[in-house]
Order: C-alpha cells, then sequence, then structure tokens
C-alpha cells in the first residue's frame, strides 16, 4: 500500500513538471507587481561583436531561418508585439538574462546583439532597444519588445502595433550608420566659444599649425588692445567631423539637397567639419537640429564662429 501511494505521488510530481515546462506561466502578463517608476531610458548604441554562434540557422515550428552575419543599412516595417513575466529572469538566445524592464527586443535574423531604433507607426514615438533574442515566431510580427521598450513606445494596451525598425550600426572604427543614412565619422565636437560681450577690443587668431611631426592642435589667443571687430558670428549645425575629402563633399551634398541650406566642410584639426549654415536664428536652427535627429543624424550641434 505504501508503495502504491509513493507511486502516485511520483507520477503526480513528474506530471506537474510536464505540464509546467520551461516556464512558470501559461499565458504571458504585465510585471505582477508594482514596481513603481521605470526607466525608459534609450539603450546606447556601441561597437559590439556579433557572437558567431548565433549566426547559425536554425528551426522553429519547421520554418527555418538564417541570421544576417552583418545588419549594417538594415530597415524593416511591420508588427511590433512585446512580452514581459513569463520570460522573465529567463536565458535569452545570446546567454543573456532577459529583464522585463531593460530595453531589449528579440528579432529573428538581426545579428545578435544589434542596436535598433523603432518608431511606432501609430504615433510616431521611437526607442532604441539592444536585441539580444529570437523571435517573435507569430505571423506578421517581426520585432518582440521588451515591457520596458512597449511602454516607452505605447504598446502596452494594443499588445501589436506597426513600427518601423532601423538598425543603429557601430563599427569597431565607431563609425556609425542609421538605417539607410550615410555611414558618419566618430563626432569630435569642436565648439568655438563666442567672444565675452564686454570686451569690444577682443580678437580670436589661430596660433599656426605645428610641424607634421608633432600632432596639431588649435590655439586660441586673446588678444587685447586690437581694433574693434566689424563682423559678427555666424551660426552654423555640424553634422560630423570625417577624415576623407570624398566623403566630407557627399555628405555636403546630401545635406544641401534634403534640407536647401549651404554647406561647408572647413579642414580643422586634420578632420572637415560638415556644416550647414550660416543659420539666422537659434530658433530655426533648434528647430533643424530636431529635423536632422529625426533623419539619423544624432550627433548635430550647433557651434558658433567669427565671421571672416
Amino acid at each position: 500500500m505504501r508503495y502504491f501511494v509513493f507511486l502516485l505521488i511520483a507520477l503526480s510530481t513528474l506530471t506537474a513538471c510536464q505540464s509546467a515546462g520551461r516556464y512558470h506561466q501559461k499565458v504571458d502578463s504585465k510585471p505582477k507587481f508594482d514596481y513603481g517608476d521605470i526607466d525608459l531610458t534609450d539603450a546606447v548604441p556601441r561597437y559590439e561583436p556579433y557572437r558567431t554562434i548565433n549566426s547559425r540557422p536554425y528551426t522553429v515550428f519547421g520554418r527555418n531561418y538564417t541570421p544576417m552575419l552583418d545588419g549594417k543599412g538594415f530597415v524593416q516595417e511591420g508588427d511590433a508585439s512585446w512580452y514581459g513575466q513569463k520570460f522573465h529572469g529567463h536565458t535569452t538566445s545570446n546567454g543573456e538574462t532577459y529583464d522585463m524592464f531593460s530595453m531589449t527586443a528579440a528579432h529573428k535574423t538581426l545579428p545578435l546583439p544589434s542596436y535598433v531604433r523603432v518608431t511606432n507607426l501609430n504615433n510616431n514615438k521611437t526607442a532604441v532597444v539592444r536585441v539580444n533574442d529570437r523571435g517573435p515566431f507569430h505571423p506578421g510580427r517581426v520585432i518582440d519588445l521588451s515591457y520596458a521598450a512597449a511602454k516607452k513606445l505605447d504598446v502596452i494596451s494594443t499588445g501589436v502595433a506597426p513600427i518601423k525598425l532601423e538598425v543603429i550600426h557601430i563599427d569597431e572604427a565607431g563609425y556609425k550608420t542609421v538605417g539607410t543614412g550615410p555611414t558618419l565619422a566618430p563626432d569630435i565636437p569642436t565648439r568655438i566659444a563666442a567672444l565675452p560681450k564686454d570686451n569690444v577690443n577682443s580678437t580670436i587668431t589661430h596660433a599656426s599649425a605645428q610641424n607634421s611631426s608633432e600632432t596639431s592642435t588649435l590655439e586660441v589667443t586673446i588678444e587685447q588692445n586690437r581694433p574693434p571687430l566689424i563682423s559678427e558670428e555666424q551660426r552654423f549645425i555640424q553634422i560630423a567631423a570625417v577624415s576623407q575629402p570624398e566623403r566630407a563633399k557627399e555628405l555636403s551634398e546630401t545635406l544641401a539637397q534634403m534640407y536647401q541650406v549651404n554647406t561647408d566642410a572647413p579642414l580643422i584639426k586634420d578632420l572637415y567639419r560638415v556644416r550647414l549654415g550660416p543659420i539666422k536664428t537659434e530658433q530655426k536652427a533648434e528647430k533643424l537640429i530636431e529635423e536632422l535627429k529625426e533623419n539619423g543624424f544624432d550627433n548635430a550641434f550647433q557651434v558658433l564662429v567669427q565671421a571672416e
């Protein structure tokens, strides 16, 4: 009799384990507890080598998938869904632990890890996420957002939303490409400070360049007792700093065509500073910077220079 009871208990335990499977929940849900305010700060793109083990072809539900070897220039539109409590704390496809409060996502074929800018086409809200998992495997869906990312994009209530995703690709040298946009060199901001308004006798002169065997530096010297300046400062928007003149010319022509604004690319400290301008007002410059960032030129900033 004791043996029979023991056998029933063992069988019951085994059946319970099999029905529970990998996850403790059968149906996904929002967080079970109120965690208060969630940090919805975008993921910060940086260079990360792809995990080669995640580049192998795989099969799910009888369908074969072949991951991309490089996500540069990839853009996709489709539906986004989200996943939360059921998967929280479990291992992702690249061996990390899924945290539904982090700005992450899952994609079927992007290299892991990848950084992606996701735009909700219903409300134009955007979020930058780090793709570290595989999925979703539901027809028509192109990306599965973490709970935090879905909250930022306002997808929680609808469950699914039409989106556009653009890969933010940064190579080992720091060159950055957003979607199908131009490749930008690492930005090295060189801001020229405005002259003191209370000293009309101040002028700025540039020291002569050092010889080629030394590192070139830009020296700013404030000289006193000079005639008053006749010209005024001019406002530009710097887009990028590139080392190749061909790339600077190409980017300048693209920007001039896109925004119908004059461009220039002066050579400063061995880099061509691609700029828009001059821009007449700060308000117009700020509006233009917003448009630039919407189109992937995330490093755009204002710079004041003395008119010659």
